[in-house]
């Protein structure tokens, strides 16, 4: 069993299984699909998810 705190991002309403989830492990930053959270995940430095992260919050929103 995977005893790690998987969080899924405030954006996604907390009740849907729509999203993405992720889990902070030293230095990395570790990604699952919310759907198949036994399918796999993989891994980033979490510096590089940082950047990820800093570049999406500063583009402007595209409607889907």
């Amino acid at each position: 069993m995977d005893e790690r705190k998987w969080r899924k991002s405030r954006y996604s309403g907390g009740e849907t299984n729509n999203c993405v989830e992720v889990a902070e492990e030293a230095e990395l930053r570790l990604i699952r699909d919310s759907k198949d959270p036994d399918g796999g995940f993989f891994e980033v430095p979490a510096a590089g998810f940082a950047a990820l992260l800093g570049c999406l919050k500063a583009s402007p929103r595209r409607a889907a």
